[in-house]
């Protein structure tokens, strides 16, 4: 079965709900799960999971669910993955130790896209999902929030810091999101009276103690200056020793990342930089985008307005070893860039791309890089200068003032290739698409 893999899809934000918590030990396994899967069958509607993976992909079922964890005897833990193979894309993970008393709960769920929760009904059924499941788990702490939002916050995966331990509990809040289950001793550091009369949507207190939070009545609207204002009041009434003109400038801030910035990249560079945004988190891609606006390359300097003569004795030879080294490359990277083959100007673009995606100048030896890897590239985008634009090797002994000659202008593809694998940053400042780009518009211009 083909489920919807988070990275196969468009990148965009989610909504990430952690629960954190024990179960009661004394009951057999299956048990103690139905009440779970009882409110996830009755609330997730669009969302519920149709797939259920332990050591092997079965179709949702509860037969399905306990062959899964009769399967899993890893150290007495058990660890299932529910998922979609439709939209909305979901992944969700329900973990429990078996070393413990009483065993302790992890449940993971992140649904694609958030959008899907802009509607306040499906907010609601997702709110009774979890009241539900805080009901019958001993929840230390739960959250649920947009993906991209919680990443900005910075806040610990499940409300402890670096140094405290989990069976220390949670230290503090640190961030108060769209949903919130604070368990019985949360409440009790924060107050039960204040916790109980925080501004929000919805406050709740549970018959085992825990306290059930809403802020707004919609996940999606998160970062709307309504919805930010009632997540500062509600995070600085939680923790007084908070300035709500700070906290709120903060949230502003966050809501400022996803404001969309409309593409206006450098014509010569675009096809290259058009790529690069999605490779950005959700909170960072707008200022990114913005970033790449700005970015001007500099005007390519790889080149003379008249051939330096060949000085080579036997220039088939030394040809024959540009092909050798073009063949090189394609051989080495036609996996990861499948158009090197059709030796294309787009398959510069596409060269561009994995270059900086793999960070290559920065992540690999400087001796393979300069050794191999620059001069495979010059061979070969010099090929191209030759076959798709009509152009004509020069070779040289000193193989950076090789040359290839296209119309009244001499390009030097081994010196454009060296400056290229510098860096990181290099691969735009020298990117393979903009010097080709260069050499086409110059011999265009010649036959207009």
């Amino acid at each position: 079965m083909k489920v919807l893999e988070f990275h196969e899809l468009r990148a965009e934000d989610g909504l990430r709900l952690l629960v954190d918590g024990a179960i009661d030990e004394r009951a057999a396994l299956e048990p103690r799960l139905e009440p779970l899967l009882n409110a996830l069958e009755a609330h997730a509607g669009e969302w519920m999971p149709d797939v259920v993976e332990g050591k092997r992909r079965r179709k949702y079922s509860r037969a399905a669910i306990s062959k899964s964890l009769a399967e899993e005897r890893d150290a007495g833990s058990k660890s299932i993955g529910l998922y979609r193979t439709r939209a909305p894309a979901l992944d969700m993970t329900l973990s429990l130790g078996g070393t413990t008393s009483p065993a302790e709960l992890e449940i993971s769920v992140a649904l694609q896209p958030l959008s899907f929760f802009s509607e306040a009904a499906r907010c609601q059924e997702f709110i009774e999902m979890v009241r539900a499941w805080a009901r019958h788990v001993l929840v230390t702490y739960a959250m649920a929030h947009g993906m991209a939002d919680r990443q900005l916050s910075g806040a610990p995966y499940f409300g402890r810091d670096g140094r405290t331990s989990r069976k220390d509990g949670f230290d503090t809040i640190y961030e108060v999101f769209w949903l919130n289950v604070f368990g019985p001793k949360l409440v009790e550091m924060v107050g039960r009276e204040r916790m109980l009369s925080t501004p929000a949507h919805l406050v709740e207190e549970l018959p085992n103690g825990s306290v059930l939070l809403v802020l707004w009545p919609t996940a999606a609207d998160f970062a709307s200056e309504e919805a930010r204002v009632v997540q500062a009041r509600a995070h600085v009434h939680l923790r007084p020793d908070l300035d709500f003109d700070t906290v709120l400038s903060t949230l502003r801030e966050r809501s400022a990342a996803f404001v969309p910035v409309e593409p206006r990249f450098h014509p010569d560079v675009a096809p290259f930089l058009s790529r690069l945004p999605d490779e950005f988190s959700i909170g960072e891609r707008q200022r990114k985008i913005a970033e790449l606006n700005a970015f001007r390359p500099p005007s390519p300097e790889e080149w003379l307005p008249a051939a330096l003569p060949s000085d080579v004795e036997n220039p088939e030879r030394v040809l024959a070893d540009y092909g050798v080294l073009s063949e090189g490359l394609v051989a080495a990277l036609h996996t990861q860039v499948p158009s090197i083959m059709d030796e294309t100007p787009e398959s510069l673009t596409d060269l561009d791309f994995y270059f900086w995606r793999e960070n290559f100048p920065e992540r690999y030896m400087r001796e393979l890089i300069d050794g191999h890897t620059a001069p495979a590239l010059g061979a070969y985008l010099g090929e191209l200068l030759v076959r798709r634009l009509g152009g004509t090797w020069v070779p040289r002994q000193k193989r950076e003032e090789s040359q290839v000659r296209v119309g009244h202008r001499v390009w030097l593809p081994f010196l454009r290739a060296r400056r290229y694998m510098q860096s990181r940053q290099s691969l735009l400042d020298y990117s393979l698409t903009q010097l080709f780009g260069e050499a086409a518009k110059g011999r265009a211009g010649e036959n207009a």
